[in-house]
């Protein structure tokens, strides 16, 4: 049945956009080609940078009657070839979104010589002349390609002063959390690279690491759905390629931006260099988030094993002062036309400091006030992350063939800290203290090597292999101390003190074939083989973890079909592992919360995940419409286990679970006018969730529909102002065992850009006619019924600027070679599995405070992606 309603829901679209691609006269558009023996052929590529421009329209034209004759669409590599031409005189016209129309005029076809090669062929972007300076015309917000969705985040004026996470939920299929959680079509499982490429900084908490990205460094997002067997098999829903702002023009040039808000400021320096055949980057971002005030409360009931009923109601005062920042170097060398060299570091940190100001408990029994607690909790989540690359890539003389060699070093620290101070029943006084510390590392190498070649015009192969050793460590103390000031000592129990020590090798190999028939269809098909060997053992009272070794055969197929009237139709297949990061394998007790305590399981199996989906892309004049339905299965899935010890909740994870989902998704990106562009959409999916556990008390399962909804609309005002609103909302999340409350967000934003575009100074407004968010969650089992209401603080208010000095031309330029780069992304971090542990709740959530962990992979880490 749900199967049926997706695709009729893709049926009815698809007719609707079929319809509107008719003639004014309401035919069809149809043409008659004639029948002759001559050929045009060409590539199409931006004159900006060279690149490609796949799917544009190619129109055959007869000069002496001015009437089309013949026509086809450029391939994903913006090639095009027209064929059974007659003699005579003709004209190519060439059309694409976000391009200016190129007429060609004069071609001549004539006996003896038919076959005719235009070769390159630029096209340009909007261009306004203003005296002396050339303005070109950007890119549309959002792009569809053949594998990805593509949201151009430096042409949003609404970003200005957030963070990556903001810039996120404005990407279609993507939900992100008031912590940052990001999810794909309803799943966490997903793989964020940063430059194409894994970063520790997102090993350790995707979450965090969105934070630590300045809204102001990103370029662009990629959403990759169906990812090729080029890319690690991690990540069950998808990839999220962010892509920074790189420079690669000639000349020098240093840029200033920041904001200054009612909830946070950023600062950012950033310059580069080019000269020749040789560049250089230098720069970073910085963001500080204050003035962040909540507050939460807690009811929970839980039967203990005796079949003695507690009550207990929680509540407190929260406030959240954090620090973001990253750095980067780049160099890069073209050793000649057909040899290029780049290397890279970049290096980053977070700190953040969480308060629950008298965290009261009060326990009752049948409905009386027996006790009440109060502590006060502090919280440090600090982390700081180093990444190395050095890559290079050999051309050869036959287009497109490719051989690359990659090296990547990261390491990663982590401090994620707590402190209790247990206060007298009034609250006056500190009766002790209790401290928890958690030191964490994560190390990766990480070798790559990557082939490809075209057989011909129609077939492109691929192959490579990697290989890819981390070495994980977490060290964990319990320590406690008589009254305010008196000296800690650390708890004898190996149970709440230890260390674990986790390494794990990923040796991977992979081989892909592209084939493309008539211009119209398309395949590529892909087999990944990924073998782990993991060595885990406690430091104290055990003996080595048992986890056996293990292979993966991951296949994947990816189908497209071009419709006359330009139209897209995909289908794709791919089957998917998700890795346990430590945020699952830490033993450490996270105790902040003594209602509600979680710890992880190092014995933990990979989850196994099937993808289907199925998509169409219309594109009507300057419009584009993307529909797709999706079907995932995921078995073995590791969920959380929620047993009851007295009054306490205890969370750990198991491999128990299987996670279904169905649904479709639907954006739009319509352009209104030169000045007015309107778009938006809904993610909309069917859950069922069950953790297979025989006993009845545990057992657990649940299903429903979940929906997000954003729009976004932009309007070019006079001199040179622009203002745009954006808004999101995420509906209420289906959980294992109860769910999680829907929240929306919204904005209001203006920028003007200075004279001769040096830079831009604006103000905008987030959340204006709100002060505050709550958000109820419910958790219910035959033992437990948890009810936790998170209130949030976030209305702002900004100004931002940005300033350039220098200039860069493109007088020098020559296109560049494209990079190569390693993706290491393979480990299953944020949100568990059933969506239902500490992190996704909100600040507070629970009345607990989230301890976000280095990054550790379970039976099978976290497995690199390349591209």
């Amino acid at each position: 049945m749900k199967y049926s309603i997706v695709f009729c829901v893709l049926l009815a679209f698809s007719n609707i956009i079929l319809a509107q691609t008719k003639q004014p006269d309401g035919n069809t558009a149809t043409s008659t080609a004639p029948k002759g023996k001559g050929k045009i052929e060409g590539v199409i590529k931006d004159s900006a940078n060279s690149a490609s421009v796949p799917f544009a329209t190619v129109a055959l034209i007869s000069q002496e009657s001015g009437n089309p004759v013949n026509g086809t669409m450029a391939d994903d590599n913006g090639k095009f070839e027209i064929t059974k031409i007659e003699a005579g005189i003709y004209s190519i016209e060439i059309s694409f979104i976000g391009y200016d129309t190129k007429l060609i005029k004069g071609i001549s076809v004539a006996e003896g010589k038919e076959n005719v090669e235009l070769g390159e062929i630029k096209l340009s972007q909007t261009i306004q002349q203003l005296k002396e300076v050339t303005v070109v015309g950007e890119k549309p917000i959002f792009e569809e390609k053949v594998d990805r969705t593509v949201y151009n985040a430096e042409n949003d004026a609404g970003n200005k002063g957030g963070d990556a996470s903001d810039v996120l939920r404005k990407v279609p299929m993507l939900s992100v959390d008031l912590d940052g959680n990001v999810s794909l079509r309803g799943s966490e499982n997903v793989k964020v690279l940063i430059n194409n490429k894994p970063s520790t900084i997102t090993a350790t908490s995707v979450a965090d690491a969105l934070r630590q990205i300045p809204a102001d460094m990103i370029k662009s997002v990629e959403v990759i759905t169906s990812p090729s067997a080029k890319y690690d098999a991690e990540g069950s829903a998808g990839i999220i390629n962010i892509i920074t702002k790189k420079n690669t023009l000639q000349g020098a040039m240093v840029s200033i931006d920041g904001s200054v808000g009612v909830r946070a400021s950023s600062l950012g320096l950033n310059g580069s260099y080019r000269k020749g055949k040789m560049g250089f980057s230098l720069g970073g971002n910085g963001r500080w988030s204050y003035n962040t005030p909540g507050s939460f409360r807690n009811t929970q009931t839980t039967v203990s094993e005796t079949g003695e009923v507690n009550e207990n109601v929680q509540y407190a005062n929260t406030r959240n002062f954090h620090g973001f920042g990253n750095y980067q170097f780049g160099w890069d060398y073209d050793i000649d036309k057909n040899n290029l060299l780049t290397a890279s570091a970049k290096f980053g940190f977070r700190n953040g400091n969480n308060y629950q100001d008298n965290l009261t408990t009060e326990t009752y029994q049948s409905g009386i006030l027996e006790n009440i607690g109060i502590r006060n909790v502090f919280t440090k989540n600090n982390n700081n992350n180093l990444d190395l690359n050095l890559n290079y890539t050999h051309l050869f003389k036959k287009p497109m063939r490719e051989l690359s060699f990659m090296a990547l070093y990261s390491r990663d620290k982590s401090v994620n800290d707590f402190t209790n101070s247990i206060m007298d029943n009034l609250g006056l006084s500190t009766v002790s203290r209790l401290k928890n510390i958690n030191d964490s590392y994560n190390q990766e190498a990480t070798f790559q090597v990557d082939y490809q070649t075209p057989i011909d015009s129609m077939v492109m192969l691929e192959a490579g292999v990697k290989n890819i050793y981390r070495n994980v460590t977490s060290n964990y103390k319990y320590f406690s101390a008589p009254g305010s000031d008196g000296t800690f000592s650390e708890v004898n129990n190996n149970d709440l003190s230890n260390k674990l020590n986790y390494n794990q090798n990923v040796a991977s190999a992979y081989s892909a074939a592209t084939v493309t028939l008539k211009k119209v269809y398309s395949a590529k098909v892909g087999l990944r083989y990924e073998y782990t060997t993991i060595d885990a053992r406690l430091q104290k009272g055990g003996d080595n973890i048992d986890i056996p070794s293990y292979g993966i055969l991951v296949p994947s197929i990816n189908l497209s079909r071009k419709l006359k009237s330009g139209n897209i139709v995909k289908a794709s297949y791919n089957r998917r592992i998700q890795r346990p990061s430590l945020r699952y394998l830490n033993p450490n007790f996270q105790a902040a919360n003594p209602l509600n305590v979680s710890y992880g399981n190092p014995e933990l199996d990979p989850e196994y995940t099937n993808n289907f989906e199925l998509a169409y892309n219309a594109y009507i004049k300057k419009s584009s419409l993307t529909i797709s339905t999706f079907a995932k299965n995921s078995n073995n899935a590791i969920q959380s286990v929620r047993n009851v010890k007295g009054d306490t909740i205890q969370t750990t994870y198991k491999n128990i679970g299987s996670e279904n989902s169905y649904g479709f998704s639907i954006f739009a990106n319509v352009k209104l006018s030169d000045k007015f562009t309107l778009n938006g959409g809904t993610d909309v999916y069917y859950a069922v969730l069950k953790n297979n556990v025989p006993d009845p008390i545990y057992n657990a399962s649940n299903e429903g529909w979940v929906a997000n909804y954003r729009m976004m609309a932009g309007y070019k005002l006079p001199k040179s102002w622009e203002v745009q609103f954006f808004g999101f909302y995420r509906g209420r999340k289906v959980q294992l065992q109860g769910y999680q409350g829907g929240f929306g967000i919204y904005s209001l934003n203006f920028r003007k850009q200075l004279k001769n575009d040096k830079g831009s100074i604006g103000f905008g407004a987030e959340n204006f006619f709100n002060a505050s968010y709550r958000i109820r969650s419910e958790l219910v089992s035959p033992v437990i019924n948890q009810k936790s209401t998170n209130v949030l603080h976030n209305m702002n208010f900004k100004v931002t600027f940005t300033y350039k000095i220098g200039k860069m031309s493109m007088e020098d330029a020559k296109p560049k070679k494209r990079r190569k780069l390693i993706n290491n992304d393979d480990l299953k971090d944020g949100g568990g599995g059933d969506g239902t542990n500490m992190s996704d709740m909100p600040s507070g959530g629970q009345g607990g405070s989230e301890q976000r962990q280095g990054p550790v992979r379970g039976k099978g880490g976290k497995d690199n992606r390349s591209k």
